[in-house]
Order: structure tokens, then C-alpha cells, then sequence
């Protein structure tokens, strides 16, 4: 029933890092949560391969935010869950599991803006060097995106689209009914999602975060600085690109109606069985909060 309206691009991915750590899997969570500095860390150096200096400085910033998200927010994601598994028990309406999706997304942004202080004081250390090396990587996964999403035919699109659907749901509800496999089916064949719209905007959010990276290198207007990089993540929040709002808005609506769908066909086996892995992760977060 969880759907965090997934953001195809870097500085979301950089930002929702902790959060979709907290999020991999009940058995990992703690493990997870408690090392996700440096496997944001590591995540980030593969992309930009900070030096010395930086690496003091990244890994600073990272631990700083972490104990920001373990006060101030997994009380939040906790309280979340708990609201979820109540509702979980019996129907829901579209208009409710778009309600969820919003307070997730509003979490993402959140720890995006948190994040806007430590980035502006690394992105004017960083060297010309490190912009190639940064844009060598995004031409390096947008081949791999292109092979998958671009260069599929649309059976083989609609079927990874199915699979990855069907593991999602298989993951909170167990093994699905036949006609719960057919309303996945209906829900991957809509005609809204357009790849090249995504690709379009893949790469003008690529292009933007070069763009913003290249003016403030050197830079010492540190407020200017974060207020760019938070300009930056409205962009990549609400995109510029009309046409790909737009798409981006009617798949929100579609995939809320799809998840109530399904969850309105599940058994009261299925739905214990999403009500025990929502209360695990909401015992994982109260459990992280007072690791401190």
C-alpha cells in the first residue's frame, strides 16, 4: 500500500537516501539505518569521487543529517505506519492512499531541504575534474536506462513494468490471487506512461544539477548557494517540463486508484499479513529513535 511517487533522478535519490534505507526490508532496517552515512557515502563518491578534504566534510554533513532524521523524523514515519495499518484493515478509497502518498513525498522533501545545508558547503569545493567525472556517470546509468526503458519492445517494457509490480505487492500482502495478477496487469498497461517523457526529463534534471554544480563552484555566498540547491529541488519535485507534470500528476492518480484496487481485492489473510510487516517496520522505527 506504500507508493513514495518514485523520482527517477539524482539529487531525489541523494535526498531520499536515508529514507528509502529505513524502507529496504524489516530484517536490514536497523542495520541498515544505523550504517546508511556511509552507504549514502559510498553511494555519492562513486559519483562524484570526492577528495580528502570533501570526504571529511561529505561524511560530517551525512552523520549531522542522520541524527536530524532520527529526532525529527521517524517519530513521523512511525506515526505513519501506525495510521496505515488502521486504515490497512479494511477498504480504502483512491483519495486515501493519495493522502499517504502526499505525506511520504512531503517526508522526501523535507530531508531534501535538511540536506540543502551540507551540499552548499560542498559544491563550491568541488573541482572541474569532479563535474566530468559526475557527467561520465549519468551518461554511464543512462545507457543502462535506455537499454531498459527506451530500447525494449513494449511487451518487454509491460512485462518488467509487471514484475516489478507484482515483487512490490508480493512484498506487503505474500502470494497473489490470480485476479490481484490481473488487476496488475491493467494497472502496467496504461496507455499514460510515456518512456521518452521520462528520458526527456532524466536529462534535463541531469543537465540542471551540472548547470547549478558549474555556476557556484568557488563560490563563497553559502545562502546563495543553498538557496539554489533548494531551487534546484523544486525542479526536480515539479518539473518545468509541462508535458511531463502532467504525465508524472495523471500516473499519481492512476496508481492510487490501481494500489486501492488491489488492496480492496486482497483476503484477510493478505491484509494481516500487510498489517504485520507495517508493524514491524513501525516497531523498527521507534526502536531506531531511541538508539540514539
Amino acid at each position: 500500500m506504500l507508493n513514495s511517487r518514485r523520482l527517477p533522478a539524482l539529487l531525489p535519490r541523494i535526498i531520499g537516501a536515508l529514507l528509502l534505507v529505513f524502507l529496504g526490508g524489516c530484517s536490514a532496517v536497523k542495520i541498515g539505518y544505523n550504517n546508511a552515512p556511509a552507504l549514502v557515502y559510498w553511494w555519492l563518491d562513486s559519483y562524484i569521487d570526492f577528495n580528502d578534504a570533501q570526504t571529511v566534510q561529505v561524511r560530517d554533513s551525512l552523520a549531522t543529517l542522520q541524527a536530524w532524521h532520527r529526532t525529527n523524523e521517524l517519530p513521523a514515519y512511525a506515526d505513519l505506519l501506525r495510521q496505515i495499518q488502521r486504515v490497512a484493515s479494511g477498504p480504502v478509497t483512491p483519495q486515501q492512499v493519495c493522502a499517504f502518498s502526499d505525506q511520504i513525498r512531503l517526508r522526501v522533501q523535507r530531508l531534501g531541504e535538511q540536506a540543502a545545508e551540507g551540499m552548499s558547503r560542498v559544491v563550491p569545493t568541488l573541482e572541474p575534474q569532479q563535474w566530468r567525472h559526475l557527467a561520465l556517470q549519468f551518461d554511464k546509468h543512462n545507457r543502462t536506462w535506455r537499454e531498459e526503458w527506451l530500447d525494449s519492445t513494449p511487451a518487454e517494457l509491460s512485462a518488467r513494468r509487471l514484475k516489478k509490480a507484482e515483487e512490490r505487492a508480493q512484498s506487503f500482502y505474500g502470494r497473489l490471487e490470480e485476479a490481484q495478477l490481473a488487476i496488475l496487469r491493467q494497472s502496467v498497461s496504461s496507455p499514460t506512461f510515456d518512456a521518452r517523457l521520462a528520458w526527456r526529463e532524466r536529462l534535463r534534471r541531469q543537465q540542471d544539477m551540472l548547470q547549478v554544480l558549474r555556476e557556484h563552484g568557488n563560490s563563497d555566498r553559502a545562502a546563495h548557494v543553498k538557496a539554489e540547491i533548494l531551487a534546484l529541488l523544486q525542479r526536480n519535485l515539479n518539473s518545468p517540463d509541462a508535458a511531463y507534470q502532467t504525465q508524472f500528476e495523471r500516473l499519481v492518480v492512476e496508481s492510487c486508484a490501481n494500489i486501492a484496487a488491489l488492496h480492496n481485492s486482497t483476503s484477510a489473510a493478505q491484509r494481516r499479513h500487510l498489517q504485520d510487516k507495517l508493524q514491524d517496520y513501525e516497531a523498527d522505527a521507534r526502536a531506531l529513535i531511541s538508539a540514539k
